[in-house]
């Protein structure tokens, strides 16, 4: 790779920002579903699965008796999550045709299926798309790779662990998940394209799918990193006036959901994305002193991450700080973005599909779809007290079904109302239901669970296909061996019988 002639760069960050340069010319795409034009096959395909989901949901809508509205909310919700995991249309037009048909169909209000738009996590993420792309054009996301990685790219699997442990150690700094996986991401696509990592490659898509599973799985585990921990925070207090402590919640849940999840993620990840041989060590040089626009960004993102450290101290939400520093980047002057920038390189379909996905979880809470579930669940199950395990199987099961219906962001509103008849068919203690929730929003099956990982794909252009893998094998492993120590970790702190 030559060196680039950019001033104020010394010739390892140069080479760096030269690969950089070109990619931010041409930013990376989310892998299409089919060909550009597709065929007429495949819209034929997604016809007969949405018929399918249909037809099953309009089957057990009649066997169970539930409402009419009910039913049509449910087939809804089935074809859109079926459309989505499997990847049977293009992301946006199953994202619209969510938008089209539950406002046509009345299976909600409009302000309810737009109000993705609305939340701060859509805001969220447009700031944080924006920083980002000033991150790649100063040069700052080049500086920072060559800073962070130095002397640490002896081996693939070094480099992801690296990653893995940059993503989590920032959770106890930053508490966006939406907002790590944006600082992130520009500083570790730097980083593979200095390896040599072209798109599609193994090595860029094990480096972007670790960005976006440490940035989310891990950190639940502390407390408040991710918008599922507050949300059980804050709903945990309101419903039934708990204040869940800080020290006791990562003492529970972080040495086997945050250490050793971490831990199986880097193994995981290098043997299934593997890329063979010894990689260069970036050149131990001295960068030159940062260009003027360099310093200004640094300056704001790092009022930003104070402002996102200190989010319970001072009330604004991490949305609001990332618009505002999105806001300072395109003010005239300070030069780091401009509107045609904004307009040619920050990309729609991410912030559509983000957009569908809370919409989803907001149809799914306000049609009482996720109640209906929930309530019949519990009806089946088989719920005694003095049969701890099969008790605590029991309920992950009830988060887990729910957490395939909708985004793992609202499941604590969904599960938290219904902790107290949880706890007394149980036998368990009220605290332990509510805590039970974590193991269950920390497994991901599919990326559509998470928003976060699905932007982090997005940015980092890795496919469904790829990061569904990945969840499910993660998700695998987190069944079969970390449930099972977490089980005997919360026995041996007493939060279990």
């Amino acid at each position: 790779m030559r060196n680039s002639s950019q001033p104020g760069l010394s010739p390892p960050a140069a080479s760096i920002a030269s690969a950089v340069s070109a990619c931010a010319a041409v930013p990376p795409v989310p892998k299409p579903a089919a060909p550009a034009a597709g065929k007429l096959s495949d819209s034929a395909r997604a016809g007969a699965v949405v018929a399918l989901c249909v037809a099953v949901v309009w089957l057990a809508g009649r066997a169970t008796g539930a409402p009419d509205a009910l039913v049509l909310a449910a087939a809804l919700v089935l074809s859109t999550v079926c459309c989505w995991a499997l990847g049977v249309l293009p992301e946006p037009a199953t994202t619209l045709l969510f938008f089209l048909c539950a406002v046509l169909l009345h299976v909600a209000p409009p302000s309810v299926v737009f109000s993705g738009f609305a939340s701060a996590a859509w805001w969220l993420m447009f700031g944080g798309a924006v920083t980002g792309l000033a991150l790649r054009q100063t040069g700052l996301a080049q500086r920072l790779a060559a800073i962070i990685f130095r002397g640490r790219t002896g081996s693939y699997r070094q480099v992801i662990a690296t990653v893995a442990l940059s993503a989590v150690g920032l959770a106890f700094l930053m508490p966006s998940t939406t907002g790590r996986v944006m600082l992130l991401m520009p500083i570790v696509l730097a980083l593979a394209d200095r390896l040599g990592f072209a798109p599609g490659s193994n090595g860029r898509i094990g480096m972007v799918l670790t960005v976006a599973a440490a940035s989310y799985m891990p950190p639940t585990a502390i407390l408040p990193a991710n918008i599922p921990n507050s949300v059980l925070l804050g709903a945990a207090n309101s419903v039934y006036g708990i204040n869940l402590s800080y020290g006791s919640y990562l003492m529970l849940h972080f040495p086997i959901l945050g250490v050793l999840k971490t831990v199986v993620l880097v193994w995981l990840v290098c043997r299934m994305f593997p890329e063979h041989g010894p990689l260069a060590a970036l050149p131990r040089q001295d960068t030159a002193a940062p260009g003027r626009q360099e310093k200004t960004l640094a300056i704001i993102l790092a009022l930003a991450v104070a402002g996102f450290a200190t989010d319970t101290l001072h009330g604004i939400s991490p949305a609001w700080i990332s618009l505002a520093a999105c806001i300072v980047c395109l003010l005239p002057g300070v030069g780091l973005v401009s509107a045609r920038m904004l307009a040619e390189q920050v990309h729609l379909t991410p912030l559509l599909y983000v957009a569908g996905f809370l919409g989803l979880g907001a149809v799914v809470e306000s049609t009482g779809l996720g109640t209906a579930i929930s309530a019949a669940l519990l009806r089946w199950l088989p719920l005694a007290p003095g049969h701890t395990a099969a008790n605590v199987a029991a309920l992950g099961a009830v988060g887990a079904s729910l957490g395939l219906m909708t985004t793992l962001p609202g499941l604590p509103a969904v599960l938290t109302p219904l902790a107290r008849e949880l706890s007394q068919a149980t036998g368990l203690s009220l605290e332990a239901v509510l805590m039970l929730q974590v193991p269950v929003f920390s497994t991901v099956f599919f990326p559509y669970q998470s928003p976060p990982i699905v932007i982090a794909m997005q940015l980092g252009g890795v496919g469904l296909r790829e990061g569904t893998r990945l969840c499910l094998a993660l998700a695998a492993l987190t069944l079969l061996v970390l449930l099972p120590l977490d089980y005997f970790w919360w026995r041996l702190l007493g939060y279990l019988p």
